[in-house]
């Protein structure tokens, strides 16, 4: 008989008590964040759902491996471990730690780009995009077009527009085009899955045109999962093979350890090219670290080894994807849009169908945001306008879950409050902004509430 409850495949050894507050509280919490849910103290959020960046709960294998860890500076066994555990997986002759993802695209990108380059990608995330653009690159998003259609169903709506990209490549020019990125799964894009045939295929127009193909690899092993799923030829083979085959299609990586390697900090830079492994070191010693620990402690390098294994337990992700689908289907079967189908790290809620009365330029996802956490001390994430500006194609509020914290009854509650808010929807106003930052302005940006005078003038 299948089993139709879901259950945690793990049992709790220590617990953190979370703080209520009221809806007044919130109120004057809120408006003292300048209505920017980054900027909230996070003991007055309740659920937190912002990120599953380096918020999850590390295992007892994690724990224990923390504890031996070894600190020497140079040539530690840590990263003796670290990198067997990257290379096994991954399967790249060079492995570099980097104290989080963000710093693996800086070193990529500032090695392998130059001002008035072109990176494609299925969709590039934030920090990917930013510093791209700040060597001068132009990052080109290149999604399939279902892709861009937030209620439609498609198994692999991740997928690159391998045509498009072929026209990208005739337009600009080979000589223009350093690097092409395939991000698995697709963040920005609804946390929608990569099709191994997709990856495939990709692969061989880099491969014609003599342009290396790197992954942004944060939640590769929902991404191997997705396609044991949905690929019937990878049925019946086991996530960590899928990866490996995945991975193969390539000549290197970036990797937010802090998603799929289960740990609250960490990262890395993979390469098959020796040259460019020598600069990309360089470049880690002068603002990282020596290259065998890259600005991260021993013990984190040993917790991000266990973590890559333990992300590929097929137990682990059953759970997981099926959790983060029991949320989604559970609000659209009431009506509440969301980019279908359910991603595997996060649901996102269609801001402009959910509030169509709020234009794009009144940035209708931080609207919702803060009315989820005004509603019930939850707190998400604006993907659209505020994040991307112009390029935005979309305005979501994902909702990530982070691994192994919150209970099938914590996402019970996460249910009621956004159907809560969805039944008075109407009432929600869309928001200015007063201050923006030049570069990666959600993470600071204030913002007020429109005056209704401001509302009936966007109306007309």
């Amino acid at each position: 008989m299948p089993i139709r409850t879901i259950i945690e495949p793990f049992r709790i050894k220590s617990v953190e008590p979370i703080r209520w507050t009221t809806r007044e509280q919130r109120e004057e919490l809120l408006q003292a964040a300048h209505y920017n849910l980054f900027l909230l103290p996070a003991d007055d959020v309740l659920i937190d759902l912002l990120t599953d960046s380096g918020t999850g709960a590390m295992s007892t294998e994690q724990w224990a491996a923390m504890i031996q860890g070894d600190e020497s500076y140079a040539g530690s066994r840590s990263f003796d471990h670290f990198r067997d555990s990257v290379r096994d997986i991954f399967g790249y002759r060079h492995v570099i730690p980097t104290h989080q993802g963000r710093a693996a695209e800086r070193i990529l990108f500032h090695v392998m780009c130059k001002k008035g380059d072109v990176v494609p990608n299925n969709t590039h995330f934030d920090t990917t995009r930013a510093n791209i653009e700040f060597v001068g690159a132009e990052a080109v998003d290149l999604p399939i077009p279902e892709g861009r259609q937030p209620s439609l169903q498609h198994p692999f709506k991740g997928n690159m527009d391998v045509g498009a990209l072929e026209e990208l490549i005739g337009r600009v020019g080979r000589e223009r085009i350093p690097l092409a990125m395939l991000t698995v799964t697709n963040n920005s894009g609804g946390g929608q899955p990569v099709a191994m045939e997709n990856v495939r295929a990709v692969s061989a127009v880099c491969r014609k045109h003599g342009i290396p193909l790197y992954f942004d690899a944060c939640r590769f092993a929902e991404n191997s999962y997705f396609i044991k799923l949905r690929e019937p030829e990878y049925a019946n083979k086991e996530p960590k093979q899928i990866a490996q085959e995945m991975f193969g299609y390539g000549d290197g990586c970036t990797m937010s350890a802090k998603k799929d390697g289960m740990a609250n900090i960490g990262g890395f830079l993979c390469t098959n090219d020796d040259l460019l492994a020598q600069q990309e070191k360089d470049l880690l010693i002068l603002t990282e670290g020596y290259p065998t620990y890259g600005g991260l402690a021993g013990r984190d390098l040993e917790a991000v080894a266990v973590g890559l294994q333990e992300a590929l337990r097929e137990d682990y992700l059953r759970y997981r994807i099926t959790s983060t689908a029991y949320l989604g289907n559970h609000i659209a079967s009431q009506g509440v849009p969301i980019v279908q189908p359910p991603g595997g790290h996060a649901i996102y809620l269609d801001a402009r169908a959910f509030l169509p009365h709020v234009p794009p330029e009144q940035f209708p996802g931080v609207a919702l945001a803060a009315e989820l956490y005004l509603e019930g001390g939850i707190r998400s994430v604006e993907i659209g306008t505020l994040m991307f500006g112009a390029a935005a194609k979309m305005d979501l509020v994902r909702l990530a879950i982070p691994r192994r914290v919150y209970t099938q009854s914590h996402i019970d509650y996460v249910v009621e409050i956004i159907l809560e808010v969805w039944r008075r929807r109407e009432q929600i106003r869309g928001l200015k902004l007063s201050y923006e930052a030049p570069f990666l302005r959600h993470f600071t940006a204030k913002l007020e509430p429109l005056e209704k005078s401001e509302v009936r003038a966007a109306k007309v």
